[in-house]
């Protein structure tokens, strides 16, 4: 009996498909509203998943009986380094209301994606993006995704910009090499001379594709560049990061980072997020050879049998990464150096009104989990993002956080794009909390299917209920990174930053704390099974104790983790007991004694404490109680603590 594991079906559906064919050109032809198991697999590396409306889930005909799944496409589009014209933009913000459900959605990586798209209309969405000179393959599936990079367009910096070439080149490089792209969506179907020949020849698999061969990698593989100053893409959550170490304004050549993943199966203790782990330095022109070395390890020794445990982390926890280095020098052909000294110092988010360079100015703009929507009542990104780029046409940038970057913008029309995005209700990030600005959520409900809860649809309640928090112990000024989703897949990376919050179960959510804004550390499980309502409750003893206790320029992520665990848990227990004594005490205070604990003590109460005693005060004040005109004005007073501040002169 042999004790090779068995291949899982991806491995199996993979060798099989011809190169990403399948009987994808089949299926586009009939009248199905889906697409069979094993053609929504490859339609994956295509650049689009399959997916359903989970909000319709449950609706009914008029006689009672299900309606079925409403099935629909997300279709991803790739673009290295996150950069776009504007009239690609305006391109796929066309393309969302003709096919999908009228919003495009900013990535994490850096990308687009369109939602609510029907497999009727699939063909032509793929289509349009192309025809704008843009393109989905290789957005998703198990090759190497889109390539990130520093979106800052800052003119004469010869750094950034040797960086992001270096991320095209790698972009280019690792792009799958075979032609059933172009056969499934942009070649008629019916066109005579788009007969498929056999492609199976496994003796042929590396002239089709020379990288990835017939079954390409075992899962995803992600790439980044960033830079040591600023981390803005978050280079150690890559299973491949490249660090640049530059001097004087000239690149030196790059640390490369191995093993960066955000995925965990709660239920495998075998499974588990990771930061890269620093594995040497390289010379710019090493770049492209060392990573299709480390690749190559993936793919011949990264497991095949069980997806879970796909990711290159798995083969370096398994091997070591001094045995992981020795095989990749195998591939390589030589040795390769320890790293340089350089890392991750700092991190920027890049939004705001921004020097450009030559003269002229870049806009970042934080909008709201990439989501670009005209929110009813509220604020009218589609349409600002429209006005802007149709009469400016400038340049476009995706961030890492998706946001969007407006480029070359001379300084005259600054007041004329200002009054733009007043008029469409859009924030300045000079108007936003430092919270706000550092914030992401992945997609979660309605449409993922992997969300187990809320994400997308609730960050920003969680967010205004931790901001009253950060408000109250004076912490507006300190960058604070807090990511959300809805599943422990972590696509919004949420196990770096100073709080991560992980869909546990439905409504209930991981809280982890002790990672950091520059994302360098796999933070820790602080509580469990925490329900959304209380995720705020959960934060605040930390907030308190860092105001109390920490150390001088000491990040909230930076305190959580050099305390650790056990002395969060034991203040926030001391905590509890004093709240629970003053909730006890506040009805027996008299109007003057509760006046003078609001102007007296606001600052030393804890927000749990000072919002009880507001609302003994509220309460007093509403039933006509209270006759007291000092308690009237010391509970306004002590109520502007829990108002956020913007981030303007932070």
């Amino acid at each position: 009996m042999s004790d090779t594991p068995e291949l899982s079906k991806s491995e199996h559906l993979k060798s099989g498909s011809r190169y990403l064919r399948g009987s994808l050109r089949d299926e586009l032809r009939n009248d199905s509203a889906e697409f069979s198991d094993d053609a929504s697999q490859l339609l994956k590396f295509h650049g689009s998943y399959q997916q359903d409306d989970r909000d319709l889930r449950k609706a009914k005909n008029p006689d009672g009986t299900p309606k079925g799944r409403h099935f629909m496409m997300m279709i991803r589009t790739r673009l290295p380094g996150g950069r776009c014209s504007a009239g690609q933009l305006l391109a796929e913000l066309e393309l969302a209301d003709r096919f999908g459900n009228g919003t495009l959605r900013a990535t994490s990586r850096q990308g687009f994606q369109h939602h609510g798209v029907l497999k009727q209309n699939i063909r032509e969405t793929i289509a349009g993006i192309n025809a704008a000179k843009m393109s989905t393959i290789a957005a998703c599936g198990d090759v190497s995704r889109n390539v990130m990079s520093c979106p800052a367009p800052i003119v004469g910096d010869g750094v950034r910009d040797e960086m992001y070439a270096m991320a095209a080149k790698c972009a280019e490089h690792f792009k799958p090499k075979t032609s059933a792209y172009f056969e499934v969506w942009l070649r008629d179907l019916d066109d005579p001379e788009a007969q498929e020949v056999n492609v199976t020849d496994p003796a042929a698999a590396f002239e089709v594709e020379p990288i990835y061969g017939l079954t390409y990698l075992p899962r995803k593989f992600k790439i980044g560049f960033a830079l040591p100053e600023d981390n803005c893409i978050d280079v150690y959550a890559n299973d491949l990061g490249f660090l640049t170490v530059h001097e004087k304004g000239k690149v030196l050549g790059y640390n490369v980072l191995v093993g960066g993943g955000m995925g965990q199966t709660p239920s495998r203790q075998d499974t588990f997020p990771a930061v890269g782990k620093r594995m040497t330095f390289v010379t710019p022109d090493q770049v492209i050879d060392v990573a299709t070395a480390i690749v190559g390890v993936q793919r011949d020794h990264g497991n095949r049998s069980d997806r879970k445990r796909a990711r290159m982390k798995y083969v370096i926890a398994d091997w070591g990464l001094d045995a992981f280095k020795a095989k990749v020098e195998e591939y390589y052909g030589r040795p390769l150096p320890e790293p340089h000294p350089s890392d991750v110092t700092d991190v920027d988010d890049h939004l705001g009104w921004r020097e450009q360079g030559d003269g002229n100015l870049y806009l970042g703009l934080a909008v709201p989990d990439g989501r670009i929507a005209d929110f009813e009542g509220g604020s009218q990104w589609k349409s600002a993002l429209r006005e802007i780029l149709t009469k400016f046409q400038m340049d476009c940038r995706v961030t890492a956080l998706a946001g969007i970057i407006l480029c070359d913008i001379p300084p005259a029309v600054k007041p004329e794009i200002n009054a733009i995005l007043r008029k469409h209700k859009i924030k300045l990030a000079e108007e936003l909390s430092l919270l706000r600005r550092y914030s992401m959520a992945c997609v979660a409900l309605p449409t993922c299917g992997l969300a187990v809860t809320e994400s997308e649809r609730v960050i920003h309640d969680v967010i205004h209920d931790v901001e009253a928090r950060i408000a109250k112990y004076g912490l507006a000024k300190e960058r604070i990174a807090i990511h959300m989703t809805g599943c422990p897949n972590g696509c919004a990376r949420p196990y770096t930053p100073d709080i991560g919050i992980v869909g546990k179960t439905l409504g209930k959510y991981t809280i982890y704390l002790g990672g950091n804004v520059i994302g360098t550390r796999i933070g820790f499980v602080y509580e469990d099974t925490v329900p959304l309502a209380k995720i705020a409750d959960v934060v605040s003893p930390a907030l308190a104790y860092y105001k109390q206790a920490r150390q001088n320029g000491e990040g909230f992520g930076d305190f959580c983790w050099r305390v650790g665990k056990d002395d969060l848990q034991r203040y926030e227990s001391l905590l509890s007991q004093e709240t629970s004594l003053l909730e006890n005490e506040l009805g027996a205070l008299s109007d003057d004694e509760l006046t003078a604990l609001l102007n007296r003590f606001a600052d030393e109460l804890s927000c749990e404490q000072l919002q009880r005693a507001l609302g003994e005060g509220t309460q007093r004040l509403n039933n006509g109680s209270a006759n007291n005109g000092e308690l009237s004005r010391a509970v306004t007073d002590a109520g502007k603590r829990l108002v956020v501040a913007a981030s303007a002169g932070t």
